[in-house]
């Protein structure tokens, strides 16, 4: 019988590099949101699509990537273009979705809205993962959706149908995630970046063609940032992994709401509601609840998996 390999054992010096690696991706991450609500209506002349956006995400990640990939030179060998491909979808999917909301939305909410992905992911698993899930991280989905509906003020005048776009964001997400773990199960990560940034960048560029606008030349600098922003957040949270245990780096990534709300007051003097701050805490509070659990099902099953709750 073959036994689950012993825990690494970090040095406090890894802990916390690993943690400050989290915190800066995380503050990249809500700049990503920031950039793109700059890009929308919200920064008056010349408004840019969301697909626009994240054309440029994809394209512009494809090459600050093209140096790495031209050294490594990566296999492409036996690669699963079918998961890879579904993958891309729904991760531009997502990352568009994230960007119309944010466009129009409070960065703050708009972004705890997309955090319900791991919920979405949780879910699919059952389905795609064959995966059980018990009392415990269901309970965590309800608190999380029901954090969702209050901060979208469902039946009040402050309701923002745009929500709905941020919920369809989560869920792309969540759906991305569960092909990601497929794919990090049996391929390199330099083959799954420089597969998913190249077909993103030619479904992305192809999809941003039917409502294209010439940006202007501070916006291709701010479509720029953009994609070289995402490579750089990638490659801090690998690191941050590699430093640090898993469930005790990943809730640090919950920061990026904080700095999304910093970010929206500081530029366009957005303050965050009752309801928002409430349906924030319901959304993260969900979401922590479900990480939790996944280390006490990892500690209590190191062999086989069974239903922890």
């Amino acid at each position: 019988m073959k036994l689950a390999p012993a825990s690494r054992v970090y040095s406090p010096r890894d802990v916390i590099v690993s943690v400050g690696l989290m915190l800066v991706a995380c503050a990249l991450v809500a700049a990503t949101t920031l950039i793109a609500k700059m890009l929308g209506p919200a920064a008056g002349a010349n408004p840019l699509h969301p697909l626009q956006v994240s054309a440029g995400r994809f394209l512009f990640a494809f090459l600050v990537l093209l140096p790495l990939l031209a050294w490594k030179r990566p296999d492409f060998k036996g690669a699963r273009w079918g998961n890879h491909i579904l993958r891309v979808l729904f991760g531009w999917a997502g990352v568009s979705c994230l960007f119309a909301a944010s466009s129009a939305m409070r960065l703050a909410d708009a972004t705890a809205i997309s955090f319900l992905n791991p919920i979405v992911a949780m879910m699919l698993s059952i389905p795609l993962l064959g995966e059980r899930v018990g009392p415990w991280r269901w309970g965590a989905a309800a608190i999380a959706f029901a954090g969702a509906v209050i901060l979208s003020e469902p039946g009040t005048e402050a309701f923002q149908p745009i929500a709905l776009v941020a919920l369809a964001a989560a869920v792309f997400m969540g759906a991305e995630a569960i092909l990601i773990k497929k794919l990090t199960d049996s391929e390199p990560p330099l083959r799954i970046l420089a597969i998913n940034n190249f077909i993103g960048a030619v479904l992305a560029l192809s999809a941003a063609s039917f409502v294209w606008r010439a940006p202007l030349p501070g916006q291709w600098l701010l479509l720029a940032a953009v994609g070289a922003t995402m490579v750089t957040v990638q490659a801090l949270f690998i690191q941050a992994m590699k430093r640090g245990d898993a469930s005790f780096v990943v809730p640090f990534f919950y920061t990026t709401l904080i700095y999304a709300g910093v970010y929206d007051y500081l530029v366009f003097s957005e303050q965050p509601t009752t309801a928002g701050l409430i349906g924030a805490l319901l959304i993260i509070g969900g979401a922590l609840t479900i990480a939790w659990r996944e280390r006490v099902q990892r500690r209590s099953t190191p062999i086989t998996r069974r239903a922890a709750g």
